[in-house]
């Protein structure tokens, strides 16, 4: 259940990546989810400052 960034509302701020404790995070035109690093923790989705970020199910 990684981290799922949805690209139409990401606005690349880079506040997701700025809390990642494992850099599963990388910011260019959008952000972008490692599910391989991602821990799952959910800090990435309390940070986003439009609601882009969910953990998929």
């Amino acid at each position: 259940m990684a981290a799922k960034i949805d690209e139409e509302t990401c606005t690349a701020c880079g506040a997701c990546a700025e809390v990642c404790p494992v850099d599963a995070i990388t910011v260019d035109e959008t952000a972008k989810v490692d599910a391989e690093l991602c821990s799952e923790c959910g800090a990435c989705v309390d940070e986003c400052p439009v609601e882009a970020i969910s953990l998929e199910e």
